[in-house]
C-alpha cells in the first residue's frame, strides 16, 4: 500500500493547486510532498537527475507523481520523455506495469487551468461574477479543447466578470478555485485520468487497476 507520494510539478501554482485538491482525493493517512520547479523546460530538464536520486533511497511504499502541462507542445513527445526519464533511471511507470508502478506521469491539457474549466460551479462559487453558463458556451464546452492558451481564456472569463483587471493571479486563483472542487464531477478529461492514475496507487480502496 501506497503511503507517501512524491509530486513533481511545473510551477507554484500546480502546487497550490494539489495542496488543496490531494486531501480530497488520498485516502487518510497518506502523505504527499509537492516539489514545484520553474517552469516545463525546468522541470523536463532537470527529471532524469531528480530520477536518479530518488531511485537510490525510495522507500517500496512510496511512488512518484510527474505533472507538467502540455502548452500546445505534442503530448505524445511530452510523455515519452517523461517515460523515458523513468525508464533510464530503472524506475517503472504506470503504463509499463500497471499493477505495480512507481512513476506515475501525467499531462494536463493543455494547460493546469483547463481542470478549473471543467469544474465550473467550482469557478463559479469562488467568483460568482462568473455566469453559471460559462460550462454551455461555445469555446468552453470541452474544457481540454479551449483553444488559444486556458490561462488566458481563464484571465479573460474572470477579468469580464469583473476580477482582476490588472492580471490574473494564478496561484490565488488556483487555491480559491481548487477550494470548491469536486474530484469526481471534473469534466477535463486530463483531469480524470490524473485522478484515475491516482487511484490506481490504491487498489484495496478504489478497486482500480
Amino acid at each position: 500500500m501506497t503511503s507517501h507520494i512524491e509530486f513533481l510539478v511545473e510551477e507554484p501554482s500546480a502546487e497550490a493547486a494539489l495542496n488543496v485538491l490531494l486531501p480530497k482525493i488520498l485516502p487518510a493517512g497518506v502523505g504527499f510532498k509537492i516539489h514545484p520547479y520553474n517552469g516545463k523546460s525546468d522541470l523536463l530538464k532537470k527529471l532524469p537527475d531528480r530520477l536518479r536520486g530518488y531511485k537510490t533511497w525510495i522507500p517500496a511504499d512510496w511512488k512518484i507523481v510527474v505533472l507538467t502541462d502540455e502548452d500546445r507542445g505534442n503530448c505524445a513527445e511530452i510523455k515519452s520523455t517523461m517515460e523515458s526519464a523513468a525508464s533510464r533511471a530503472g524506475l517503472t511507470t504506470k503504463p509499463a506495469n500497471s499493477g505495480n508502478f512507481q512513476v506515475l506521469n501525467r499531462i494536463a491539457v493543455e494547460e493546469l487551468e483547463a481542470w478549473f474549466f471543467g469544474d465550473v460551479p467550482a469557478l463559479v462559487a469562488a467568483y460568482p461574477g462568473v455566469p453559471k453558463t460559462l460550462a454551455v458556451r461555445k469555446g468552453y464546452r470541452d474544457s481540454d479543447a479551449i483553444t488559444g492558451g486556458t490561462w488566458e481564456k481563464l484571465e479573460k472569463v474572470l477579468q469580464n466578470a469583473g476580477y482582476f483587471a490588472a492580471g490574473l493571479p494564478k496561484i490565488e486563483a488556483a487555491e480559491e478555485i481548487s477550494n470548491h472542487m469536486v474530484p469526481e464531477n471534473n469534466r477535463s478529461k486530463s483531469f480524470q485520468v490524473f485522478l484515475s492514475g491516482i487511484k490506481a496507487m490504491f487498489p484495496a480502496t478504489s478497486g482500480a487497476c
